[in-house]
């Protein structure tokens, strides 16, 4: 990923999050990520950590129309996605998409309430709209609407260890191409 890139994308975000009156902390912990598949266009999302607690984590995430978050699940973290703002669609399987003889249906709390879905189906989070995700339910989402910010709310966080991605090609962290001055330097770029 150019760091024109991620320069892009960190304005585009901090534009997006100042016009919905999001305030982030002092020193706000980025990390802007291609899931080095080099095409952040379609494979892109950028986070800012709020809270990283022993207990819990706290984030709010921003993507484009066209971004996906590739398929994935986590080994522990148990994480609610909340659509702060825009439409944010959430595709869910029981567990490992391409395994055969998943179950047919998976079933999550959607804003409390338990929804029953067909294994691969994508459900439709509205503003102020959240789903929680146990350990092992493989999610990918996606907005759509134009822009769209989300929130994590989960149990502690460990970016290295935790997830598990469908595509063995994918990495939680960019290779980063220094193109011009960075804007803004990533959480896995600090020592």
């Amino acid at each position: 990923m150019r760091r024109s890139e991620i320069n892009r994308a960190w304005k585009a975000a901090t534009q997006c999050l100042a016009r919905h009156h999001w305030h982030l902390p002092p020193q706000p912990r980025w990390d802007i990520t291609d899931f080095g598949l080099g095409d952040f266009a379609r494979r892109g999302l950028a986070l800012v950590n709020l809270a990283e607690e022993p207990e819990y984590c706290e984030k709010l995430m921003y993507a484009r129309r066209g971004q996906t978050t590739p398929a994935h699940t986590h080994r522990r973290k148990k994480e609610d996605i909340i659509c702060r703002v825009g439409r944010l669609r959430v595709r869910l399987w029981p567990g490992r998409p391409n395994d055969p003889g998943l179950a047919p249906s998976v079933t999550v709390p959607v804003n409390g309430a338990r929804i029953e879905l067909r294994t691969g189906e994508s459900l439709l989070l509205e503003s102020g709209s959240r789903v929680t995700l146990s350990a092992g339910i493989w999610h990918e989402f996606y907005p759509e609407s134009d822009e769209c910010i989300l929130g994590e709310i989960s149990t502690a966080n460990d970016d290295v260890h935790d997830n598990v991605f469908l595509d063995p090609l994918v990495g939680r962290f960019p290779q980063i191409l220094e193109d011009e001055p960075a804007l803004v330097r990533l959480v896995s770029e600090r020592a």
